[in-house]
């Protein structure tokens, strides 16, 4: 569920997984506006749909139209993975744990790092509630000043470490993204180029950093050119394949064949170019 959804490559990623198991599962995109919410959910349970995944923008409006909430998921504050069990619905969030798996197979380690993040929603917020129990320090930017500012506060209480937020200007990034080497973008596909190409051109992106764009499609070279400046770079398929591995287990309570998952993400994504 989400707005836009037709772009997503989870109805491949999780097809594919239940073809290979012989399940008699069907997964498909609904695009449900904001007005919508509320109706789209309830009709989950009088349906009798086993479960859903949620996209922007809805993680962060779910967790009050569920019956219950994983206590991780709580704390975050965005779901997204919600599972039936008779007529009630549980919501987690797999997108942090996921997200987390993909920068320590990216960079090893990652404490003592100071990190950046770009966006403040659900997806951030997942990112940012793992990451704060490791990493030095943690920058937030984001549009809505507000926003930023309580997730910022959030990854205080999470993690007892330095955080602050900034509206994204350019003395702002130029400052905390110069001292930053840990980078992760959340903005959208469409919102975050203008950023990249200004860290890029002003040499913000050093040797010793990591960059993820939690994006798996991308509008720019950006990570071609952070690669080129000598940091390790990941887009977000591995975070998408991940979180929806998790999302399998939840929903089937079978291991999710993450190699078949991959091929299909893969293929999925060559189409949409």
């Amino acid at each position: 569920m989400g707005d836009p959804v037709a772009h997503s490559l989870s109805p491949a990623i999780h097809n594919a997984a239940f073809q290979s198991l012989g399940m008699d599962f069907l997964y498909v995109p609904f695009r449900v506006r904001a007005s919508e919410l509320r109706t789209a959910i309830e009709g989950i349970k009088s349906l009798g749909i086993i479960g859903a995944n949620v996209t922007m923008p809805h993680k962060t409006r779910v967790p009050q139209l569920l019956d219950t909430v994983e206590r991780i998921a709580l704390e975050i504050g965005a779901v997204n993975t919600i599972v039936r069990n008779g007529a009630r619905l549980r919501g987690y969030n797999t997108d942090g744990q996921a997200a987390l798996a993909a920068l320590l197979r990216l960079g090893g380690p990652l404490s003592g790092r100071k990190a950046v993040i770009l966006g403040a929603g659900g997806a951030a917020r997942a990112i940012a509630y793992h990451i704060s129990k490791i990493v030095e320090s943690l920058v937030v930017f984001n549009r809505t000043r507000a926003k930023g500012s309580r997730l910022a506060t959030d990854v205080m209480r999470w993690g007892g470490i330095t955080s602050r937020s900034y509206t994204p200007s350019k003395a702002n990034l130029h400052r905390e993204v110069g001292r930053a080497n840990l980078l992760i973008n959340t903005l959208p596909v469409e919102v975050f180029p203008r950023f990249g190409r200004m860290m890029i051109q002003e040499h913000l992106i050093g040797r010793d950093a990591l960059v993820f764009d939690a994006n798996y499609t991308a509008k720019t070279d950006f990570l071609e050119q952070a690669k080129l400046a000598g940091a390790k770079v990941a887009d977000g398929l591995d975070m998408l394949i991940g979180q929806a591995a998790l999302s399998f287990k939840l929903w089937s309570g079978r291991d999710a064949p993450v190699d078949v998952m991959r091929e299909a993400a893969i293929k999925a994504r060559g189409q949409a170019r």
